[in-house]
């Protein structure tokens, strides 16, 4: 199963078993609580559209994030979605990578995939070459993907 995070309204072409998630930014911020790691693992205490996150982002063996760059980042609505998803690991740590790294509630996935679009500097793409990296090994994904595209023009032609 794939899951995709996007912040763009163009119709994305879609598996079968796709889930899609419009990150349209019509549900709560994260409040840093930790309910989601302790009291009910995986379930966000906050009842609206992001409830079951972790969950949905959990089982996935692939997650493709689609963003317009911001400042080197994802964008606010895409990052409150990943903020939200923080019950995926446990508060437990272990090693991974030859780093400590919080316990994989869903165990391990297969494929990290960013998509960038708008102005990208340099610096900036290495900047997303890195978040990319290191949340993958956070999430445990085998490996990650960055593309930069300079318009959502060029996602019609990109295969998700």
């Amino acid at each position: 199963m794939r899951v995709i995070i996007h912040d763009t309204p163009i119709d994305l072409a879609l598996g079968q078993d796709d889930i899609s998630i419009f990150a349209d930014g019509k549900y709560a911020p994260c409040q840093g609580c930790f309910g989601c790691w302790t009291k009910h693992p995986a379930e966000c205490f906050l009842r609206d559209s992001l409830q079951k996150i972790c969950q949905t982002i959990g089982n996935a063996d692939e997650l493709i994030i689609i963003a317009e760059n911001c400042y080197g980042s994802y964008s606010p609505n895409v990052k409150n979605i990943l903020d939200r998803s923080i019950g995926t690991s446990t508060p437990l740590s272990t090693y991974r990578g030859r780093q400590m790294h919080h316990s994989l509630r869903y165990g391990k996935h297969e494929l990290l995939k960013v998509l960038v679009y708008g102005e990208v500097s340099e610096d900036e793409k290495s900047t997303f070459v890195l978040l990319a990296e290191r949340n993958a090994l956070n999430n445990g994904y085998s490996r990650s993907e960055v593309f930069f595209l300079k318009s959502l023009d060029e996602l019609n032609g990109v295969e998700l």
